[in-house]
């Protein structure tokens, strides 16, 4: 274990962030890497792969409510240097990952079908994307036992072990995936129903590799066979923590799917482009995010430790880092995004569309950044309901108006994009607000002078 009640915060945010931001990076070249052969298919196949990556925002949804419920807990029980609650909450955190995987299984193969006939331009895109679903659903039930491990390691301060599986698994992904998409050596290509096998099999391996590094090392927490069985009061924490964050990433996929909804009309084309620039954009968002996600367990040992002046100075310090970094890449952003699209798009119309997203929409990165760090900072507090209330507030504001300017006349994809932008600052102003005002309950020890966190926005 990592104790990071005690020297830099700084030094500790850098520590755990780059690993975590590195490790991040070569999961999202999972996706940049079937993208890239999956574009030499044709527009048809890059819209169906994106409408049905949507669906992993469910799975992320899931993947939050065990990931932060055992983070959180595991690093309050670390603050306190009390062990055997660590350890119970990780293998109650397991069984429940057993449970989400078999009920994505069965949820994902019985539901693709209809909703990608729901959000799709085209017959041709139903097909490409239900072909990659299917084969990619085993990959993404696995990511429960990948996400219930790697969230216990952080718990308890310890990234790099995480990143080098995510690291590992990600080559083997690249050298899977032209070998079964373009049937490099083969002769036979698999197409979108390649891409998504490629990863399944990355994915495996990695959870063995993780599940080794467990039983091999003496770790803070591990697995023990008695702590298995179903504990209800056990399972009601980690849910209390967990599920309002799980709802954040769900409304995520309202958002998205609402958005692949409305623009459907627009032709394949469109969709391939947003959604080419949606996923550029989250590779963009990773460094503010590995910021909230070192964020979290730092925070969280403190408030565990019942060091709130450590707590408060863990959220300056990330706000101040991830401010600078996201501004940095909005000007990127502004000045050339055609780079970014032309890379995983061949269509003009569709690199025209992906680029007017990522201009447009970099002016949100800032205040992306900044709603990711009061959400770690949730986590830590120990109460993750204000933030899927902010995320609900911006789903709302968002939402109803677009679906209203898409009946109106002359209503074009910018208009779309400019709400996207508007309704992400009063996200953030909302987070804001809720987490002063969490501070302020949740940790009463603290000068009254001393809640000034927020105002660096």
């Amino acid at each position: 274990m990592q104790d990071l009640t005690q020297g830099s915060i700084p030094r500790h945010i850098i520590r755990l962030a780059i690993p975590l931001a590195i490790g991040m990076i070569f999961q999202t070249l999972y996706y940049f890497v079937d993208l890239y052969f999956v574009s030499r298919l044709g527009d048809a196949a890059i819209a169906g792969v994106s409408a049905a990556g949507t669906v992993q925002f469910i799975i992320m949804a899931l993947t939050q409510i065990l990931g932060v419920g055992t983070m959180v807990l595991i690093s309050h029980a670390s603050g306190r240097k009390d062990r055997e609650d660590a350890n119970t909450v990780f293998n109650q955190s397991v069984s429940l990952a057993v449970i989400c995987a078999l009920i994505t299984l069965v949820g994902g193969y019985a539901l693709t079908g209809a909703y990608l006939r729901t959000v799709a331009a085209d017959a041709e895109t139903v097909a490409a994307g239900t072909a990659y679903l299917y084969a990619f659903l085993p990959g993404l039930a696995l990511q429960f036992a990948l996400v219930t491990m790697g969230s216990a390691l952080r718990g308890t301060g310890i990234a790099k072990p995480t990143m080098i599986v995510q690291m590992l698994t990600v080559l083997l992904n690249a050298v899977l995936a032209p070998i079964m998409i373009a049937g490099w050596g083969t002769g036979r290509p698999l197409g979108t129903m390649g891409a998504g096998l490629s990863s399944t099999i990355s994915i495996a391996v990695g959870v063995l590799m993780l599940l080794a590094y467990f039983l091999r090392l003496d770790t803070f927490v591990r697995f023990h066979a008695d702590m298995l069985r179903v504990r209800v009061a056990i399972w009601a924490r980690i849910l209390k923590l967990g599920l309002p964050a799980g709802g954040e990433f769900a409304l995520m996929f309202v958002n998205q799917a609402t958005i692949y909804w409305i623009i459907r009309g627009f032709g394949a084309d469109a969709q391939a482009g947003y959604g080419v620039g949606s996923r550029v954009m989250q590779a963009i968002f990773l460094p503010a995010m590995a910021l909230s996600f070192a964020a979290a367990p730092i925070a969280g040992q403190n408030v565990g430790a019942n060091q709130p002046q450590r707590t408060i100075d863990t959220f300056r310090w990330c706000a101040l880092m991830g401010t600078a970094l996201m501004f940095s890449l909005t000007l990127f952003c502004q000045w050339r995004p055609d780079v970014l699209i032309g890379v995983f798009a061949q269509e003009p119309s569709s690199v025209a569309v992906g680029t007017q997203f990522l201009r447009i929409i970099s002016w949100n990165f800032v205040a992306m950044g900044i709603i990711f760090t009061c959400s770690g900072m949730f986590q830590a507090l120990g109460n993750t309901i204000p933030a899927v209330v902010s995320s609900a507030t911006r789903v709302l504001l968002f939402a109803v108006p677009a679906v209203w300017l898409s009946t109106r006349a002359g209503f074009a994809l910018r208009d779309l994009w400019m709400l996207s932008v508007g309704t992400g600052l009063v996200q953030m102003s909302t987070s804001l607000w809720l987490l002063r005002r969490e501070m302020r309950r949740r940790l009463p020890a603290m000068m009254s002078g001393a809640v000034t966190a927020p105002a660096v926005a």
